[in-house]
């Protein structure tokens, strides 16, 4: 957990010339991310800072609302969207405005059609480069290499997600902590929806159990991230890429699901080993004349995802599958090797070693998880 305070910040944004990230990172919704943004957002123009809103979403809730005070708010823009009229942050109108400050609600949003960036993310990207300091929120399930712990453990499908790099490289991360069964109170006095959803919110998401694991993960991944920022600001980043290297094995028989779980074991795994990672894909002849039927159709978004988890991805052109991985593995120092698990074997390949088996023998030194 980060215990700088608003002084903190307010160091690191006289200092910095690209701007200056912190995000309040919560469990669940009603945690209180908003609310403590707009705080901070009030203790540093008391400090005479410029800071103006760039995009709030209070979800009515009074206690939020009341805590904008005398904040400039910058207008949104209003799209347009079939019977809906789409609230979005107008990212050309903040970049004119150039606050010192810009405090920008739910980070994973996604932008509506014909926005200039796809998500608020990218948005604030773009804000930062241009030396503008943001202050934002997000919920802790919406990190993607957290589908599918999330979908395990709450029996959720979280559609928003972004890279766990762009809150990687956050220069603070606060997380906004509450008891569960103080987060439930709330949610039954209507302080976090309206009184007719509650019943439906207690039975769905706001079960106390998913919030539990929910508030355990959120804590977890704050420390993991602090961990491994601190190991990268005490230790020599040559020694670091030197101890652990991750490499993920994509198989062409697999589904895009599978492929994107092991994806997301991977990215984790290289997190907390503060290891770089590689998604290695041989490509055989048999491959290729396969390229545009659905399953090698599927492998441009596979490698896609990958990079934007912060993956080096390599193609091999190689008849010799487990030779191909297996001498990467020992050119690149890999130290873990992380795939699916293989499909059971057929009566006519009992007696036939596997990709995996010949991996499992030649690589006796090398961690190989399946997910």
């Amino acid at each position: 957990m980060d215990n700088k305070t608003p002084e903190d910040f307010l160091e690191i944004i006289n200092r910095e010339k690209r701007g200056s990230l912190k995000v309040y990172l919560g469990s669940a919704a009603g945690v209180g991310k908003t609310y403590r943004m707009l705080l901070e957002g009030h203790r540093l123009k008391d400090n005479g800072i410029d800071v103006a809103i760039g995009y709030l979403e209070p979800h009515e809730r009074a206690e939020t609302i009341a805590q904008v005070k005398d904040i400039e708010q910058i207008p949104v823009r209003i799209v347009p969207h079939g019977t809906l009229q789409l609230r979005e942050m107008d990212l050309e109108a903040v970049l004119k405005r150039h606050p010192t400050v810009a405090l920008i609600d739910e980070l994973a949003h996604t932008n509506s059609p014909g926005s200039k960036h796809a998500k608020r993310y990218q948005d604030v990207d773009e804000l930062l480069d241009a030396g503008i300091n943001v202050i934002t929120t997000l919920n802790v399930q919406h990190l993607e290499s957290l589908y599918n712990v999330i979908e395990q453990a709450a029996g959720i499908k979280v559609m928003e997600r972004i890279p766990d790099a762009v809150v990687a490289k956050a220069d603070q991360i606060v997380v906004v902590d509450l008891e569960a069964e103080d987060l439930i109170e709330r949610l039954k006095t209507g302080k976090i929806y309206k009184l007719d959803r509650v019943d439906t919110a207690l039975n769905n998401f706001f079960s106390l159990q998913n919030l539990n694991r929910l508030r355990e993960i959120a804590l977890s991944e704050t420390a993991n991230l602090l961990d491994k920022r601190q190991r990268e600001q005490f230790q020599a980043p040559t020694k670091l890429s030197a101890l652990n290297k991750v490499m993920v094995r994509i198989r062409g028989s697999e589904s895009i699901a599978e492929s994107e779980a092991v994806l997301r074991r991977a990215s984790r795994l290289a997190s907390q080993l503060n290891a770089e990672w590689y998604l290695v894909h041989v490509s055989t002849i048999e491959h290729e004349s396969r390229r545009l039927s659905p399953e090698q159709g599927r492998l441009p978004k596979v490698f896609e995802l990958a990079k934007k988890m912060g993956a080096q991805v390599f193609e091999i052109k190689e008849e010799d599958v487990p030779g191909a991985l297996i001498r990467f593995v020992r050119a690149n120092g890999i130290t873990h090797l992380v795939q699916s698990h293989p499909e059971p074997k057929r009566f006519w390949q009992v007696f036939r070693k596997s990709y995996t088996e010949i991996l499992i023998q030649s690589l006796p030194d090398i961690h190989i998880i399946m997910v």
